[in-house]
């Protein structure tokens, strides 16, 4: 018998100081990355559109851009009156395809984060959460730099699907892997940092975008900023520690063993787990859905104010992303803190009212060249964020080890579904309300009322630890 025989087995899911801090910041730097992916289809989608579709054939630039230039003069042009009606219907049809491609941006967007919540969310419940995370950072960075050579809408539109499924994966495995490197005790910290973390990447892009103006001649330098964090994957598919307590219960030597060998990751949607899931679902639907649905009609409502003021101010809808994600961050930063001081459900309430009223007031008292706008906006930025450390501390606590990635990743991720029907749906308010940003803001914010309603549905897990 040799010696390394009389050493004790070393126990499934220990994990060194050094490794918790590798998770933290492969984590933090793979959902910074995944808030690059967010910024880009706020900021270059409309553009990639218009560019798109004018070498498809769909617009004429050059007489689009005349039209456009032409409809701002404040003088009657010398044309006749049938040409004017002609031209204004030939530039309220391109910009309407145009709209409608943006639209479908965000879809894909949304739709393919849900997508890739799922899949990788229950292949990081099988394989583990490190390697279930390389996947998907690898998956957002290599699809977004074979999206700088799309020559068509329908091909970018499938790229940016494909990439976004990676943005899906990336939270529910990043979040997992996180809530069980750390103690307990430090949860609503190492929540605070993951939820900032989207956050300033949102920012990073826009401020870019602020030096650098996104256009329809020149967007495609952002896939390439898109594709740079495919390192990043290829570090997190070989150094970053496993999950402890998913290496435990894979091994047979977490509490529930029973239970991990029957219970299969699709069982959220089944019995004992059907009811949180639903719940976590709408929680994080509400913010999504206030972001995505509602607020982030406030940069094309921005873009068009900048190209119509005197002087034009290209840059305006970059300055609505950056305050909105500068404040986001520190809010962000405490929302773990707050759900942890004065309670998850109390946390959520408030943070609802909150936000309802800044959006409120920014649409009903505000317009985007008003220097107060930015304010508001960056008011219901600061709100918004906390959501966002408030998230990775709250759905965690919603289920056991053997399906933590999946229902995480459920909950967070198809709350993008509804809000891309919100999306469709305000297609129609675009038309209803003629195109007035204001009317349809004030309608969609209405979200977050409801979020303030559906929290007292949710359970109490301020004193709930993470089962294993």
């Amino acid at each position: 018998m040799s010696a390394d025989s009389h050493l004790p087995t070393p126990v499934p899911g220990s994990i060194t100081t050094a490794g918790r801090y590798i998770i933290l910041l492969t984590a933090f730097l793979g959902w910074l990355c995944a808030g690059m992916q967010m910024s880009i289809t706020s900021v270059a989608m409309r553009s990639a559109a218009k560019d798109l579709l004018s070498q498809t054939g769909s617009i004429d630039r050059e007489k689009f851009n005349e039209l456009s230039a032409a409809s701002k003069q404040q003088t009657p042009d010398a044309t006749s009156g049938d040409t004017q009606t002609e031209d204004k219907k030939q530039l309220e049809g391109w910009r309407g395809i145009i709209a409608r491609w943006f639209a479908w941006y965000l879809c894909a967007f949304l739709f393919g984060a849900a997508a890739g919540g799922l899949i990788f969310g229950k292949m990081g419940d099988r394989i583990g959460r490190s390697k279930a995370m390389a996947a998907s950072i690898l998956c957002y960075s290599l699809v977004s730099g074979a999206a700088y050579f799309a020559q068509t809408p329908m091909q970018l539109l499938v790229l940016r699907f494909v990439a976004c499924m990676g943005v899906g994966g990336m939270w529910p495995n990043g979040v997992a892997l996180v809530s069980e490197a750390w103690a307990n005790m430090s949860r609503p910290m190492v929540s605070g940092v993951i939820g900032t973390a989207a956050n300033v990447g949102i920012f990073l892009l826009a401020t870019i975008a602020a030096y650098i103006p996104v256009t329809d001649l020149d967007w495609r330098w952002v896939m390439l900023v898109g594709a740079s964090p495919a390192l990043l994957g290829l570090i997190a598919l070989f150094a970053v520690p496993e999950s402890p307590r998913w290496l435990a219960a894979r091994n047979g030597k977490a509490d529930s063993d029973d239970a991990t060998k029957t219970a299969p990751a699709s069982g959220v949607f089944s019995s004992p787990f059907l009811k949180v899931t639903l719940v976590g679902i709408l929680l994080a639907t509400v913010p999504l859905m206030g972001g995505w649905g509602s607020a982030n009609w406030m940069i094309p409502w921005a873009g068009e104010a900048g190209e119509a003021a005197d002087p034009q101010n290209p840059f305006l809808k970059a300055h609505v992303v950056m305050a909105r994600s500068l404040t986001g961050i520190v809010g962000s930063l405490l929302g773990g803190w707050i759900g942890s001081f004065i309670g998850r459900r109390t946390a959520y309430f408030i943070v609802s009212l909150a936000a309802l009223f800044c959006a409120q007031y920014a649409f009903w008292f505000t317009i985007p060249t008003d220097e107060a706008f930015l304010y508001w906006v960056g008011a219901l930025g600061f709100f918004s964020g906390i959501y966002f450390g408030w998230l990775p501390l709250f759905l965690p606590e919603l289920f056991p080890t053997r399906v933590r990635a999946t229902g995480a990743g459920v909950s967070f991720n198809f709350g993008r579904i509804l809000t891309a029907t919100t999306i469709v749906a305000t297609g129609a308010l675009m038309q209803y309300f003629a195109g007035d940003y204001a009317k349809i803001g004030r309608l969609t914010s209405l979200i977050y009322l409801v979020g303030a309603v559906i929290i007292w549905f949710a359970p109490d897990t301020s004193r709930r630890q993470l089962e294993d």
